[in-house]
């Protein structure tokens, strides 16, 4: 519109010709753009004549990411930005089709939306909407559209009796819409990051940290709080060295660590599927609350294994039990922990969960008396009071110095992620279990074959990042009845599960698990997988080398399609690994170096050095080579490893490889860090893409990735937003 004003020669005051006007107009736009193809400075400023709309551009352009704005600020926080996105998507679909939008339009439109069409149907959610919106032919907007969602979202939760499962700690805690935070967790995660933080030397000026207040969710706004307390739950997860630690970080550093955080929040297992960096650069209570609480509870089961504590073989009686034992998730080890000495005290009833179970204290009582049965005040068995006991549990936890964070009020309430966080501590802290040697030895006994292990964890974190269903906990295990593997493939190649002949879980009979694994077999022969003499049979049974196999052929079709679906690089033509061997060399040679790699196996790559170089081709700013080491001895080369990992999560690359698979050369590791290096390179904006005539393109196609692997799928912009722009 404004273009068409300076060509009719129609600007106020002007002596300026149509055309000399459409010069100048042209000369100003190319200036602008320049603006965006400048390297930031170290002191990052904005020139004085930069208007704010040219500022929020600027922020988008530089960090991918592109946020919707409500004018009501309370109902802004309503949301993250990943739903709003989602939300605005579908309302302008809605708008697409029926040209204008009214609350009649709205049931059955917003039936298909989740949390709503199960517990409402379209006559029930018009009834309820007219008692607020008496016309039902009046127009809405996208903030009203907003407001109508939230209220059917809240009136299915009352019909639904408002219950959640308050136990799925992973999968729960960053996406729900109820954004309330509970003080009693915040004051305990609180004091965890004042107890295993106080010394660090750049967050001392902060900490402690006042849980009454909400400095926390300002303190996390810079995200260096966040990635270190990554590697207090995972020690080395991130090389400190890549954290922007500066006291004033200018907007490019501040998103650099959001990114890292998120990234390599995924790769020791938290779930950030709907939660993005902007999410974090404001601060938003429930999504930091929800990550820091995930974090934690890595933190304090990562000893609930029999490769850190062999003597948990004491809780099963033969090999075919420890490898039981071995399948199960960290939550069920400690119930199983902890109902075996309740057992030995004498308690009848077994604890299922860390909530209804535990809330009279009884539990606790019994369980503190056999580990530490000398500080037992004899009164904690004779009191009829649950509050009363539970201070008194808390009080012979004190005195076992082992009580952390829980107060009697959360035991009474039956606070599920306190009282599992406070059974873990208790299980660190003195976990009864015997030292026999007898027993350990057939804990070693088991296979343990190191290179499976790490495999199992890159496709279990893979796995879990793409926001399925279920969480994965251990691969072998949760894939026999099929049901994960079809809800994989389906995130990849959309509509290719006939979901009418899947049977989803629990699943009692053994040949439904059967149809479902022949029916991941057929779609795997079907995208080509090299599956020679397989049947969904082996998957049903455990078969963990067909098992591997099948998710590599998985997860490598999945990063092809991507690299293939950026149509403005690859034209639609079918990507290999030549192709990303190639494109990896000719990045490194244009930038003058030398540096290439003969293959994904080359042993030349375990020094980490060509990935270096790949990635300051990529974004030059982003490594630091004066923290580079020659690579000579294998502590250089881990060392190195560990910063490039860093590094490319840093830059937003979802990769979920560890230091050890780089210096050893791991053939599947290293191409998938290497495409994921080239999807993040090829996805970036260029000058020609700035223009208005790509965006569109450049949009529709970042939101067909918005839960791909390679990327943080929070910080993408939608296709409608950029189409719309």
């Amino acid at each position: 519109m404004h273009f068409c004003y300076l060509a009719k020669g129609a600007l106020p005051g002007s002596r300026s010709s149509p055309c000399t006007l459409i010069s100048l107009y042209t000369k100003k736009q190319k200036k602008k753009r320049n603006i965006f193809k400048r390297k930031p400075p170290s002191t990052f400023s904005f020139p004085s004549f930069t208007p704010p709309q040219q500022v929020a551009t600027l922020f988008s352009r530089m960090s991918g990411y592109v946020g919707i704005l409500v004018s009501d600020p309370w109902l802004q926080n309503q949301f993250t930005q990943v739903e709003l996105r989602s939300l605005k998507s579908h309302f302008l679909s809605i708008r697409r089709e029926c040209g204008r939008v009214s609350i009649s339009d709205l049931p059955s439109r917003m039936s298909k939306l989740k949390g709503i069409g199960e517990s409402l149907n379209v006559e029930e959610s018009l009834e309820f909407l007219l008692k607020s919106y008496p016309d039902a032919e009046d127009e809405v907007d996208f903030e009203i559209f907003l407001r109508v969602y939230l209220k059917l979202q809240a009136h299915a939760n009352t019909k639904m009796g408002g219950a959640t499962d308050s136990s799925a700690f992973l999968k729960a805690a960053t996406t729900t819409l109820l954004h309330t935070i509970s003080e009693s967790e915040k004051a305990s995660y609180v004091a965890h990051i004042n107890n295993y933080l106080r010394e660090d030397l750049f967050l001392n000026k902060y900490l402690p940290i006042d849980p009454s207040t909400n400095d926390l969710f300002e303190i996390a706004k810079d995200g260096v709080l966040l990635c270190k307390l990554i590697n207090v739950a995972a020690p080395g997860t991130i090389d400190e060295r890549a954290i922007n630690t500066k006291r004033m970080l200018n907007p490019w550093e501040r998103n650099e660590n959001h990114t890292l955080c998120l990234n390599s929040a995924k790769a020791i297992g938290c779930t950030v599927v709907n939660i993005g960096t902007q999410d974090l650069a404001e601060g938003r209570p429930h999504l930091v609350l929800g990550l820091i609480s995930q974090i934690i509870k890595i933190q304090l089961l990562a000893d609930l294994n029999l490769r850190k504590t062999p003597q948990l073989v004491e809780l099963v009686d033969d090999s075919k039990d420890v490898e039981e034992l071995m399948n199960l998730p960290p939550e069920k080890i400690l119930l199983r922990w902890m109902n075996f000495h309740l057992k030995k005290a004498g308690y009848k009833k077994p604890v299922t969960n860390f909530s209804s179970d535990v809330k009279d204290g009884e539990a606790f009582a019994f369980l503190l008396n056999i580990l530490a049965p000398e500080h037992t005040n004899p009164s904690i068995f004779n009191t009829k009071d649950p509050f009363e006991r539970a201070k008194l549990v808390l009080e012979h936890a004190e005195r076992m110095n082992c009580k952390r964070y829980l107060t009697p009020k959360d035991i009474v309430e039956g606070s599920p992620n306190l009282n599992l966080a406070f059974v873990a501590h208790i299980f660190q802290h003195r976990n009864g279990l015997s030292s026999d040697t007898k027993q350990i030895s057939l804990a070693e006994t088991m296979s343990d074959d190191v290179q499976v292990s790490r495999e199992e964890s890159a496709f279990r974190l893979w796995i879990n990042s793409l926001g399925n269903s279920a969480h994965v906990d251990n691969v072998f295990e949760d894939v026999r009845n099929g049901w994960v593997l079809l809800e994989v493939l389906d995130r990849i190649s959309p509509g290719i599960v006939n979901w009418k002949q899947a049977t989803r879980p629990p699943i009692k009979m053994p040949f439904r698990k059967v149809e479902n694994c022949n029916q991941v077999v057929k779609i795997g022969k079907q995208l080509k997988f090299s599956l020679v003499n397989v049947a969904g049979n082996d998957i049903v049974q455990g078969n963990k080398k067909l098992i591997l196999a099948y998710l590599w052929q998985l997860m490598r079709y999945n990063m092809l399609q991507l690299l293939r679906n950026l149509r403005f690089h690859s034209h639609g033509k079918e990507i290999t690994d030549a192709d990303i061997l190639n494109w990896a060399n000719a990045k490194v040679r244009s930038t003058g170096r030398h540096s290439c790699m003969d293959s994904f196996k080359d042993k030349s790559l375990g020094n980490g050095i060509f990935f270096l170089e790949l990635l300051s081709a990529v974004e030059p700013r982003v490594v630091n080579w004066r923290l580079v080491t020659k690579g000579e001895s294998d502590e250089e080369k881990k060392m190195n490893a560990t910063y490039l990992i860093s590094v490319a999560r840093k830059i937003g690359c979802s990769i979920f490889l560890l230091p050890e698979d780089i210096m050893e050369v791991n053939q599947k590791m290293i191409l998938t860090l290497t495409a994921s290096i080239m999807y993040w390179s090829l996805k970036q904006p260029t000058e020609e893409t700035l223009s208005g005539a790509s965006d569109s393109e450049n949009g529709s196609m970042i939101e067909s990735f918005s839960n791909s692997t390679l990327d943080d799928s929070a910080s993408e912009a939608s296709s409608e937003e950029n189409a719309n722009r």
